[in-house]
């Protein structure tokens, strides 16, 4: 299972890979499936991992599913939880434990069923079916439209309850704008706004160390791009040019190789004889994580000095600088409320891509033999 696993990471990044199909592995009762457009209309036994341009799960899933996509829509049951994330995010189906989203845009439709609780950040969240637990939610904007039986925590830029809303527990919001409340909506816990700043009751001191804790993870990550432009030139190049000429390839190796690896570690730590090189496969899995992030500012930096900088593109003083100053404005945009992690999360996983599309080698040409 765990070279399957390895080759479902790498797949993207062999010669005569097809964006528009897709590629399944099946492992027991647990099915592995990658490509540009995926579709799974057959019931899964077991555990679902997909991830793809676009992604259509039409079918139960008895065990637990992890997708992600650019285009999401999940329609079958889900006998477990389900953890997703991508640009749209639909969910139609009936979950029978919890949902943990993350997108661009998320819907919960009329005919979805969450017996557990719901955990979404997005810039639109639109809650529309039956939530049985409690919901916690971050984003642009956050319409409750549906039932919710627990408690409903919201960080959001404006937070709106529809006519069929129905909230068992309480609400409570922290928002710029007032709420948006319709006259039949239901709140049965009652409403309480809390502050935007900080967490509710947090201390001014914690606050300020959580603000110099985020400025020095910042200059750690332009430290480590100037570090590997000047160490690695030739690779940071080449790895640059494959993000800047295969950009969507890299998003999606990028995504495959986030759900794939940490998969991989787990059955890894099954076995006894395998927990050192799943603790191994740990540690360099969170190495690729901050060097793809930081190769995504270097390629935005060669990319900038291509267009304006011309023949001098290759020199280093140059290429430290722009990668420098790249990894700087990509990290101050993954601050800007409800869509900076949507940066982020993109400059991952299309330098993590770009990366593991490295294996993908044009074969050594044969020496002649000697006379």
């Amino acid at each position: 299972m765990l070279v399957r696993i390895l080759a479902l990471c790498a797949a993207l990044a062999l010669p005569g890979s097809a964006m528009a199909g897709s590629k399944s592995l099946d492992q027991g009762a647990d099915r592995f499936v990658v490509g540009g457009s995926v579709r799974v209309f057959d019931p899964v036994a077991g555990d679902l991992i997909a991830a793809g341009g676009k992604v259509d799960v039409n079918a139960a899933v008895n065990g637990d599913a992890v997708v992600g996509g650019g285009d999401v829509r999940i329609g079958g049951a889900v006998g477990q939880s389900l953890y997703t994330g991508g640009g749209n995010v639909t969910l139609d189906g009936a979950v029978a434990r919890n949902v943990r989203v993350a997108g661009g845009r998320i819907e919960l439709g009329p005919r979805a069923v969450v017996s557990g609780n719901l955990s979404a950040a997005g810039g639109r969240v639109h809650l529309e079916g039956t939530v049985k637990g409690y919901v916690q939610a971050s984003g642009g904007r956050l319409l409750i439209d549906g039932a919710v039986d627990g408690d409903v925590v919201a960080r959001s830029g404006a937070v709106e309850l529809g006519p069929k809303a129905r909230i068992g527990g309480k609400l409570r919001y922290a928002s710029h704008r007032e709420l948006k409340r319709d006259p039949a909506a239901q709140v049965t816990g009652g409403v309480e706004v809390m502050p935007m700043v900080g967490r509710p009751g947090e201390a001014p001191e914690r606050r300020t160390v959580a603000r110099t804790g985020r400025w020095l993870w910042t200059a750690g990550l332009v430290l480590t791009a100037i570090v590997l432009v000047a160490a690695m030139p030739a690779f940071t190049t080449r790895v640059a040019t494959t993000l800047r000429t295969r950009a969507g390839t890299s998003l999606l190796a990028g995504l495959v190789a986030l759900v794939c690896i940490p998969v991989a570690a787990a059955v890894l730590l099954i076995t006894v004889i395998g927990i050192p090189l799943a603790l191994i496969a740990l540690l360099l899995y969170l190495a690729l994580l901050l060097v793809g992030y930081t190769m995504t500012g270097i390629a935005v930096g060669d990319w900038v000095l291509a267009r304006h900088a011309g023949a001098n593109v290759a020199a280093m003083g140059r290429r430290v600088l722009a990668a420098a100053l790249a990894v700087l404005v990509i990290a101050l945009l993954g601050r800007v409320p409800w869509v900076g992690w949507l940066v982020s999360f993109a400059a991952l996983i299309a330098g993590v891509g770009a990366l593991v599309m490295q294996a993908r080698r044009a074969p050594a040409q044969a020496v002649p033999a000697a006379p």
